[in-house]
């Protein structure tokens, strides 16, 4: 028989309960504050319900009715510089952490409410109502809730999304050498799911100073916990992160209070994160004023239950039973809010006689303006203001023959030597010389803190790199070793750190840069091949660069770290090994935004390129003796084309080509030669032709990638049949 040994984890896993005697050991200022800032949630919330239930809140109400205790118990003793974010059930985290910062000393739930406070509440309830004067301009509705001065980081309508961004902030915090802590609230349904699971892993490997805290209200919409997990203690989770974990009951605001300051201890003191998990209960359905009953998915003895355990009644008679506060002071506290609320309601709504006898509309001039649709979803480039632009015949740059991935490697070097904010990310990237191609040679060995090898785990660490350029104490540089892997991350990369700037009004920048290389020819197959452009340039909110050659990648990769929007800056395996004009020892230089170059001049032809396919069109345009112009995008984003060169181009030759290596399915021509014929059409003597490669994707059989993949000989061929078309118009 195998002998068998029991084994425990590495960190302790702990039930916590408040006592009676905690009760009466508590700060009378704590028992007053979790109180206010309890009713402060409630009122606010039931006002919000009574106007989803006239039809005025635009997009779901999803009530923390019942939570609050959760929410408040965790968040009273938080700091300015702490922060937190949530999910689309977060109006009571935001109000918590919101009025800890209006308020550091307090709420004495006697006094009335102080003007900040009521402002507060008509802001987020405007917000909620899609206002102009809300905290995200109306962007953000009930599910998009972000107050960075107060630390209120971000509420998200995607389960988990945030979690990752959140351990970025975390990393930050640590970095900077400040005790300041992050704690990241989500649900049952969140603890499943990859993006947290991930995130726990890397926060715990980083020891970083997060919270995870778990809202377990038992339903995921209406699916049970014990239906969608066969561990629904879920605090569970921490153990095999070795994370230090508390399980507390939710609806005792003290209890979670005490369970917080044990992990805040843990997390201040640089130990790495914690898990709370908190038993609490929505007293409504998943989203609107009604019962989860009415829907048949629990019962009406279940919610009796549980509104039994109120954490209001529970706060109340606790005060009381200290003699800190009486009935009627309790219905004071609570008449002031309502009142509060009523103000706030009043201050957003009228009458509406047109739809009957008390009938209420949003005020007409408060909706934001139309105008404001697109604004912010890139920033204005004000940044860019005062640099050295050097184009690679200026004659300002000394240059020599150099290898693409001695460049890509020298010119990270000088940013990191240059700007202690700047941190390279990835798998790998601290290994093997500089990564799988070298690309971060010798950055592990200057800049140990700053070149961070990452577990595999695509979606933790690029939203952790999205938290960190929302933090903006620090510059990120992620590498994904191929675009394929960003299929694995698309929450991150496009909800996340592509819709951030825009959906929280579009005041808070993200410095990100993202580096991946295309890979076709290298015989790795369909799932490492592809090329992201146009993936990327069909999702606002992201900047794209595609350098074809040495001199151009230096001063692109610095504009691209310059700027204070995520940029994807695509490689291409082909151009690591090729060598052309680069700089000497000037790594200091930039190539502006939104200007692409000229390669070749002649009237017969525009030929769109980027990346390898430059030289791939030009050897094509020798072996065909075409005189065309060969422009080389650079920027490939909507809002970075050089329009004004391409159209100078076209209105000259008439006639459009568009190269691209990639397959068909993702082409990034494909949207381009569309824009183009709708700008350009009076100027065109035919259809815009295009290059792109097969329907499928690379195969690792070396004959059906080359098939897969254009080069020369597609170039060739096609611009053969312009000249042919052009000839026959």
């Amino acid at each position: 028989m195998p002998r068998l040994t029991p084994l425990t984890p590495r960190s302790p896993w702990t039930a916590l309960t408040a006592t009676d005697e905690d009760w009466e050991n508590a700060d009378p200022a704590l028992l007053g504050t979790l109180l206010a800032h309890c009713h402060l949630i409630r009122g606010f919330e039931e006002a919000v319900l009574d106007l989803a239930a006239q039809g005025l809140v635009h997009g779901p109400a999803h009530s923390s009715i019942g939570q609050e205790g959760g929410a408040a118990g965790s968040i009273v003793t938080l700091r300015a510089r702490d922060g937190v974010n949530g999910s689309h059930r977060g109006h009571h985290q935001f109000l918590s952490k919101s009025l800890a910062y209006l308020c550091p000393d307090g709420i004495d739930p006697r006094a009335e409410l102080a003007p900040a406070v009521r402002d507060l509440l008509q802001r987020t309830l405007a917000e909620i109502l899609g206002l102009a004067q809300g905290f995200c301009n109306g962007r953000g509705g009930s599910m998009h809730l972000r107050w960075t001065e107060a630390g209120a980081l971000g509420t998200n309508a995607i389960v988990g999304g945030g979690v990752p961004m959140a351990a970025g902030q975390a990393w930050a915090h640590r970095h900077a050498g400040t005790d300041a802590v992050m704690v990241s609230y989500f649900g049952d349904g969140a603890v499943n799911i990859g993006s947290v699971l991930e995130t726990m892993n890397l926060a715990a490997a980083w020891k970083l100073p997060l919270c995870f805290f778990i809202e377990n209200n038992r339903y995921a919409v209406s699916t049970h916990v014990e239906e969608s997990t066969a561990e629904p203690r879920l605090s569970a989770r921490g153990l095999g992160f070795n994370i230090p974990s508390w399980q507390v009951d939710g609806m005792d605001p003290l209890a979670v209070h005490l369970a917080m300051q044990a992990a805040l201890a843990h997390m201040r003191a640089g130990n790495g994160p914690t898990v709370i998990e908190a038993d609490v209960y929505r007293f409504f359905h998943q989203n609107g004023p009604y019962a989860g009953s009415a829907f048949g998915y629990r019962s009406k003895e279940e919610e009796q239950a549980w509104r039994a355990r109120d954490p209001l009644a529970l706060m109340a008679a606790r005060m009381q039973a200290r003699g800190l506060i009486d009935e009627a002071g309790v219905q004071a506290l609570h008449e002031r809010v309502r009142q509060a609320m009523r103000q706030a309601v009043a201050a957003l709504t009228e009458a509406d006689a047109a739809a009957g006898e008390g009938k209420r509309r949003i005020q007409p001039a408060l909706w934001p303006s139309p105008d404001f649709r697109d604004v912010g979803i890139l920033g204005d480039l004000s940044e860019m203001q005062g640099l050295r632009y050097a184009e690679h015949d200026s004659g300002e740059v000394a240059q020599a023959e150099r290898a693409f991935i001695d460049v890509v490697a020298d010119v990270m070097d000088r940013r990191m030597a240059r700007d202690p904010g700047v941190v390279v990310m990835g798998e790998d990237v601290h290994r093997l010389k500089g990564g799988t191609n070298g690309a971060t040679r010798g950055l592990s060995q200057r800049y140990p803190d700053r070149c961070l090898g990452t577990p595999i785990s695509e979606n933790a660490f690029v939203g952790l790199a999205g938290g960190m350029a929302l933090d903006g104490r620090y510059r990120p540089v992620v590498e994904f070793m191929y675009p394929d892997f960003v299929w694995v991350a698309a929450d991150q990369v496009f909800n996340q750190i592509g819709k951030v700037r825009h959906m929280f009004g579009g005041r808070d920048e993200v410095p990100l840069v993202l580096r991946t290389k295309v890979a076709m020819g290298t015989g790795y197959g369909s799932q490492h091949s592809m090329d992201p452009a146009g993936i990327f340039a069909t999702c606002p909110g992201w900047r794209i660069v595609a350098p074809s050659n040495p001199y151009d990648y230096v001063g692109l990769m610095n504009s691209a770290l310059q700027c204070r929007d995520p940029v994807l800056v695509i490689e291409h395996v082909d151009l690591y090994n090729s060598k052309g004009p680069g700089p000497v020892d000037d790594y200091d230089y930039y190539l502006p935004v939104g200007k692409a170059a000229l390669r070749r001049s002649g009237p017969d032809v525009t030929v769109i390129a980027y990346l390898s396919m430059v030289g791939h069109a030009a050897e094509a345009m020798d072996r065909c003796g075409v005189r065309g112009d060969l422009v080389d995008l650079r920027w490939l984003d909507r809002a970075s084309l050089d329009w004004e060169t391409l159209g100078a181009s076209i209105r000259k030759t008439n006639n459009v080509l568009i190269v691209e290596q990639g397959a068909r399915g993702t082409s990034y021509g494909g949207w381009l030669a569309d824009e183009i014929q709708r700008r350009f059409f009076d100027w065109l003597d035919q259809p815009v032709q295009r290059v792109t490669g097969g329907l499928a994707a690379p195969s690792i059989s070396k004959v059906l990638e080359r098939a897969a993949a254009a080069r020369t000989d597609e170039v060739e061929a096609a611009l053969r049949e312009v000249m042919a078309n052009q000839g026959a118009a």
